[in-house]
């Protein structure tokens, strides 16, 4: 067998110019509103993350549909990145378009429920196990209630979250382990408004040891956990890791959540409904309105009743848990639409055989060119690291990064009509992709690294 072959960092960097010199060449009309844009939006974009794009600038989208969309220079895209979870359903899915199409002739927000509410609730009770169901705009509002909830029934004041994990914006969340293993403010956290240590533990996923020795302290309210990390990357638990999470939660008499924003990649159900967890709670968003904001968490009868007898009905509007435009007709129509007739079982068996399909032709590139990376699967999601095998935390993924060799080939690829999830070398499945969506992508991806490494 042949060593594995070193990547030529002065190869990489004339390859970059290349690509960028060629994308610029492309997209004139989305420079021209970039450059237009800088007139009112900061940086010339809506939201600051949008500037993280490979190219000089971001493409402006004329239009999408399934799992394709048509930028303003004419170029069409397979989107493997699908609004980073938000399009997982696929760009305007019919039946939910049709809903909240029909929905906003009837009303859009009125505080007061719809029909689509309990279809919705029943739903998602089936698919997570849980019983009680609550409805929010985004998960990261999921995730601030329930930790509110949590401390509040345990009297306790801090949570647990994994290591490089994320959440949404959740303040409690932007923490990672310090060098005296307390909780530390990640880079980035702009504007923290407390010592993360005050709100905050710190534990890699798949160390029940280090779990158990924050638990013992006595003061936490919950562990907020994806059951699988997502963000820094795709980090799977390891056999017995989840069980053990549920009995030390339970010996210390913790609470736990599980946020299935993006591990609802994992099946109907998300991780949860898999592998037949049973946490205490457990949040979603982003998927389950097709692209129209809406998000949930749910809560076991046992929650549910602690609820009841300590929160006070005139408590209800003024305790930090809701917002006016929560639960509103219009977000409810699209969640029950997306959860009934487009992001279905059966959507989901035709999905996870594509990332499948993902998973074998970008192994397959790389055993062929001996080149010493990784594909990491979760249902219809996957992924490829640069390292030899399956990472074990988030810290060994996060210390394999390497941001000029993964803006090569997210620009590689969307020079030849691919589009990547743009802070990682993830590609999402949706309802809509298809087989030859895939195989598009692993002929540029085994371009890209016959580019790097001399073919």
């Amino acid at each position: 067998m042949t060593a594995h072959r070193t990547l030529d960092r002065t190869r990489l960097g004339t390859l970059m110019a290349s690509e960028l010199a060629a994308f610029e060449r492309a997209n004139p009309k989305s420079k021209a509103l970039y450059e237009r844009a800088h007139g009112s939006l900061l940086d010339g974009v809506p939201m600051n993350w949008m500037v993280k794009w490979a190219g000089a600038f971001p493409l402006f989208v004329e239009s999408a549909s399934g799992a394709h969309f048509r930028d303003v220079d004419g170029h069409d895209y397979v989107d493997l990145c699908l609004g980073d979870t938000g399009a997982m359903a696929g760009h305007g899915p019919s039946a939910t378009v049709e809903a909240v199409t029909a929905q906003l002739a009837r009303g859009i927000t009125h505080m007061l429920p719809t029909e689509d509410a309990i279809i919705a609730g029943d739903e998602l009770r089936r698919r997570f196990g849980v019983r009680y169901w609550q409805f929010t705009l985004t998960a990261t509002d999921a995730n601030r209630f329930v930790i509110r909830l949590a401390r509040h029934i345990t009297g306790r004041s801090k949570i647990v979250v994994h290591n490089h994990c994320y959440h949404g914006s959740v303040d409690e969340t932007f923490a990672v382990i310090g060098p005296d293993g307390n909780a530390l403010a990640r880079r980035g956290n702009i504007g923290k408004p407390v010592d993360l240590a005050e709100t905050t533990r710190v534990v890699e996923i798949n160390d029940l040891e280090g779990l158990e020795r924050e638990l013992a302290n006595g003061d936490v309210a919950a562990c907020l956990f994806e059951p699988a990390l997502t963000n820094v990357g795709i980090v799977l638990p390891e056999p017995g890791y989840h069980e053990g999470i549920r009995e030390l939660t339970r010996k210390y008499g913790t609470l736990l959540i599980n946020d299935e924003t993006h591990t609802i990649c994992a099946g109907p159900g998300g991780y949860t409904g898999a592998h037949d967890l049973h946490p205490d709670f457990v949040t979603i968003g982003k998927t389950i309105g097709g692209g129209i904001p809406a998000a949930a968490y749910g809560f076991t009868e046992e929650v549910a009743e602690q609820i009841h007898r300590t929160i006070e009905r005139e408590d209800s509007d003024v305790g930090g848990v809701g917002g006016t435009l929560a639960g509103n007709a219009l977000s409810l129509a699209a969640i029950r639409a997306t959860l009934t007739s487009v992001l279905t079982d059966e959507a989901f068996a035709r999905m996870i055989p594509l990332a499948e399909r993902f998973e074998d032709g970008v192994n397959g590139v790389l055993a062929a060119n001996d080149v010493p990376w990784h594909v990491t699967r979760l249902g219809a999601r996957a992924e490829y690291h640069f390292l030899p095998t399956h990472p074990k935390n988030g810290s060994a993924l996060h210390d394999a990064a390497d941001p000029e060799l993964e803006r090569f080939l997210h620009l590689w690829a969307m020079n030849r009509g691919v589009l990547m999830t743009p802070f990682h070398n993830m590609a999402l499945m949706s309802p809509a992709t298809t087989a030859t969506d895939v195989d598009r992508h692993t002929a540029v991806f085994a371009a890209a690294v016959e580019a790097l490494f001399g073919g």
